[in-house]
């Protein structure tokens, strides 16, 4: 019987205090302790070469904001990267391919995961070029930086890699586990609330009805917020 080695999630940073209370919490934090994954943030200003540790610069061209200098982001990967080991890395940016459970899948097989936070306007593109293996974003809008997209990529690979959730059926019919499903709604006691009551199918005790009436269910994405 072969043992998975661990899978080894680092994030580059200029805030890596934003990172760890998040990583070390809940079902991360439990599978850290376990052995079955490590989180790290690393600071980018450790390696940079001057007394101010300059992460950033002014854009070629003219323009608004700063832009995040590649030499820094260069020498983390170099410090960080693992010999022999199965690494991909990705920079988190708007213009990137946007993140599925597909890619999830995909890249919970890796041994080391290294993500690259960019801040202000951006980072230089020569480490979209040339750095990183993939560019991803999380959804059709603008953050501030790039830790939040790494650790919800983190979250959602993490519960990809074996042992992690604990229980493996809980990952057979959650949403998107097959693209284009959404997991049926879910309830519990009390029965009534207020006026708002549970199903009844789900309290008739027949277990046919009841995976009908939840297949039924599937794939309906609420689509307007609630006033």
């Amino acid at each position: 019987m072969t043992t998975r080695k661990q899978t080894s999630f680092d994030i580059i940073t200029i805030f890596p205090e934003v990172v760890l209370p998040y990583a070390e919490a809940s079902i991360l934090g439990r599978a850290q302790k376990n052995h079955l994954l490590t989180i790290k943030a690393h600071n980018v200003r450790e390696w940079t070469t001057d007394k101010h540790h300059t992460t950033d610069d002014t854009p070629y061209g003219g323009g608004p904001g700063m832009v995040m200098k590649v030499e820094p982001f260069d020498r983390a990967i170099k410090a960080i990267k693992k010999r022999g080991k199965k690494t991909r890395i990705i920079l988190t940016a708007a213009s990137g391919k946007t993140f599925t459970q597909s890619d999830a899948k995909c890249l919970a097989k890796y041994n080391q995961l290294i993500f690259l936070c960019g801040r202000y306007e951006g980072v230089d593109d020569r480490i979209r070029e040339h750095l990183a293996d993939e560019t991803f974003s999380i959804g059709d809008y603008v953050l501030t930086g790039g830790e939040l997209p790494s650790l919800v990529m983190i979250d959602a690979i993490a519960r990809m890699i074996p042992g992690v959730l604990g229980k493996e059926e809980s990952l057979v019919e959650e949403s998107h586990t097959q693209e284009g499903v959404l997991e049926y709604p879910q309830y519990t006691k009390p029965e009534v609330y207020r006026h708002w009551i549970v199903p009844p199918i789900l309290l008739s005790g027949d277990h046919k009805k009841i995976a009908q009436w939840r297949k039924g269910q599937q794939g309906k994405k609420i689509s307007s917020l609630n006033s």
